[in-house]
């Protein structure tokens, strides 16, 4: 069987897009296309390597697995551990799903016409075969993790939170985001997302009425005082969400907060409160949302 360069790359190049792609789809990471492209080249050019260039240290599991977590950094760029294991865990998933739905519309397809030769598999089949396997594995793959999702019970995504500021503290439900990574860019504390109108009770209205104007360094409408008394507190929070392609958010550095899932209670000292000025769920069921840097 003659094998061509070109069509082992674009193969693989093909699936390992197509996997990323996937990956950020159901971790909720902002996705990138050109970064996408960058890290499956990568992938594809180590196939073609490992093809062609018989050494045995392209077949060991570590640089296998150096390769994946090379392959995700260049794609997503995650800012912490636990980001980068939560996208490994995702891609290693996907890829076992999407593979196996992959390898088997090919291999039904030209079962008489696909061997594997030096660790990888190789077929003599056409470009539309392999645009059916994936365009299968791809439908196979996101029916797959949603059903999985819906299988989580209600209890391991919503806890209740208390957030403490200025020797006072309200008590509201959250739900656990997995694609809420929000930071303060400048001090890295991690950001809880939370319904402006929970907070009047404990924010000036003043502040909780003019968040656009303060976004946008407008500060006439806030009283001298007030201004004096929050301005050290304020952080602005850029993010990637909550119906926004790029959008800025205001944040209030809280006195601490205390999560209560009712396997345990955590009390976190240092954490900003995201101001939201919308509604975060439609049947209100929670009015915050936290992320895994703060559980």
């Amino acid at each position: 069987m003659v094998i061509y360069i070109d069509m082992l790359f674009l193969e693989n190049f093909i699936l390992d897009f197509i996997i990323l792609y996937v990956t950020g789809l159901i971790s909720k990471n902002k996705i990138k296309f050109l970064k996408l492209l960058l890290g499956s080249a990568l992938g594809a050019i180590y196939v073609v390597m490992y093809y062609f260039i018989k050494i045995n240290v392209y077949s060991n599991i570590i640089i296998k697995l150096l390769l994946s977590i090379i392959m995700i950094y260049i794609s997503f760029a995650p800012t912490n551990f636990k980001e980068m294991l939560k996208l490994t865990v995702f891609f290693y998933l996907t890829s076992f799903v999407f593979g196996g739905a992959a390898l088997s519309v090919i291999y039904m397809l030209n079962s008489r016409r696909v061997t594997i030769q030096n660790g990888v598999l190789i077929g003599n089949y056409t470009i539309r075969t392999i645009f059916i396997g994936v365009i299968v594995a791809f439908i196979v793959t996101v029916i797959a993790f949603k059903f999985v999702k819906a299988k989580f019970s209600k209890n391991d995504l919503f806890c209740d939170i208390i957030i403490k500021f200025n020797d006072q503290q309200v008590k509201i439900k959250a739900m656990l985001d997995t694609g809420n990574f929000l930071k303060d860019p400048i001090t890295n504390i991690p950001v809880v997302v939370v319904e402006h109108k929970v907070l009047y009770d404990m924010i000036p209205k003043e502040i909780l009425d003019n968040i656009d104007d303060i976004l946008g360094g407008d500060l006439e409408k806030i009283p001298e005082n007030i201004t004096n008394e929050y301005m050290s507190k304020l952080k602005v929070i850029p993010f990637s969400s909550l119906g926004k392609q790029n959008g800025m958010l205001l944040g209030l550095k809280a006195d601490g907060l205390i999560i209560d899932n009712e396997e345990e209670v955590k009390n976190i000292e240092k954490v900003i409160i995201g101001i939201y000025n919308k509604k975060l769920s439609k049947k209100g069921d929670y009015s915050a949302l936290l992320g895994f840097d703060t559980i």
